[in-house]
């Protein structure tokens, strides 16, 4: 079944880089997984976004797509096809005076339909996508990194880009099951299920956190120490703080998908009621509540 991306998006067959990228940032943040939990239908939009995305941002894929349509994928392979039909010293009817549409017919057979020649042994069928899944925690997901997979026995070697999104689809191509009769090997999705870490939810590229602070640094202000994904950061509290008071780090938040920008760390202040007070700290409790 044919997939407009242009519609997926948004977006007309003018739109920009630009456009294209705006488009994608706001249905991503719109229809991102964390966002819908245990919803399928907002999972298929988000996967869909992201394979939009993933072929139009790509000069050269979009050029495919916007010629051969939902045959982009084997673009390569018509040309091919037409080629040597063209030099064919026989001067098959799929020479350069015909139709395309007869060329659309030959491209068909040469994909899984039975030729009209009927010499079948000789059609270069192209090799099955495979699918896999990549499980990462939002520690490997921050960083540019290389990891070995094993797929059908064969060991694959991928470099993953810092910021892949939770959902996100991207494509090797050649490494999915091998062509027939000289036919092109498939292509391997691996699709990415990101797992936030405990204490820290991601939502685009910004990062969210709640921290306990006690009573006393609540009300006198001090410094505290919270946990980023780079390591550990100071914090000043100003005095009289108040339950729920959220604070930014600009820049300490996760890194936009292939781009050297980053988003900003959210931390909310959750002010911790303390228990088991000895009877001098009730007096002056008490004594504060009087005056």
């Amino acid at each position: 079944m044919f997939v407009d991306y242009y519609k997926i998006l948004g977006i007309d067959k003018k739109a920009t880089p630009k456009d294209i990228k705006a488009a994608y940032r706001k249905l991503a943040r719109k229809h991102h997984p964390d966002l819908h939990p245990n919803d399928k239908e907002a999972k298929k939009n988000f996967q869909q976004i992201n394979e939009a995305n993933e072929v139009l941002s790509d000069p050269e894929k979009r050029m495919k797509y916007d010629q051969y349509g939902e045959d982009w994928k084997h673009a390569g392979d018509f040309e091919n096809a037409k080629q040597q039909q063209r030099s064919s010293p026989r001067g098959s009817r799929y020479s350069s005076a015909q139709p395309e549409s007869d060329f659309s017919d030959f491209f068909e057979s040469m994909f899984g339909g039975s030729g009209r020649s009927g010499r079948t042994s000789q059609v270069r069928y192209r090799g099955e996508d495979y699918n896999a899944e990549l499980n990462l925690d939002l520690h490997d997901a921050c960083k540019t990194h290389k990891q070995t997979l094993t797929v059908n026995g064969k060991n694959i070697r991928i470099t993953i880009p810092a910021g892949i999104e939770n959902g996100q689809t991207i494509k090797i191509p050649g490494h999915g099951g091998p062509g027939t009769n000289g036919g092109p090997d498939g292509d391997l999705y691996i699709t990415f299920s990101v797992a936030n870490l405990p204490g820290i939810r991601r939502l685009g590229d910004n990062l969210y956190a709640t921290v306990d602070l006690d009573l006393y640094t609540a009300v006198l202000g001090g410094e505290i120490t919270v946990d980023t994904l780079n390591g550990k950061v100071k914090l000043k509290v100003k005095p009289e703080t108040q339950n729920g008071s959220k604070v930014k780090l600009k820049g300490k938040g996760f890194p936009a998908y292939k781009t050297e920008t980053f988003g900003d760390f959210y931390i909310t202040y959750s002010v911790k009621i303390p228990t088991n007070l000895t009877e001098k700290q009730k007096t002056l409790f008490t004594e504060l509540s009087q005056s």
